[in-house]
C-alpha cells in the first residue's frame, strides 16, 4: 500500500494523472473509429473513472485534516 510519505503520494498521483490523460487521449482516438469496439471502449472508460477516483482519494490524503 501506499505510505504517508507526501513525495511518494505527490509521484503516484502525478503517474495516475499521465495514465488518465493517455487513456481519455485513447478513448477520443478509438470513438473516432467508426468501426470502433464497443467492449474496449468501455472497459478504457471505467479504468478511466476508477483512475479518477484514486486521484481524488490521493489527493484528499495530501491535504491535512483541519478539526474545526
Amino acid at each position: 500500500m501506499l505510505s504517508d510519505d507526501p513525495a511518494a503520494l505527490v509521484r503516484k498521483l502525478t503517474e495516475l494523472r499521465i495514465e488518465h490523460r493517455d487513456l481519455d487521449d485513447a478513448i477520443a482516438r478509438l470513438r473516432a473509429d467508426p468501426g470502433c469496439d464497443e467492449l474496449q471502449l468501455t472497459r478504457m472508460k471505467k479504468r478511466k473513472l476508477k483512475l479518477k477516483d484514486m486521484i481524488a482519494w490521493l489527493e484528499s490524503r495530501l491535504i491535512p485534516d483541519l478539526d474545526a
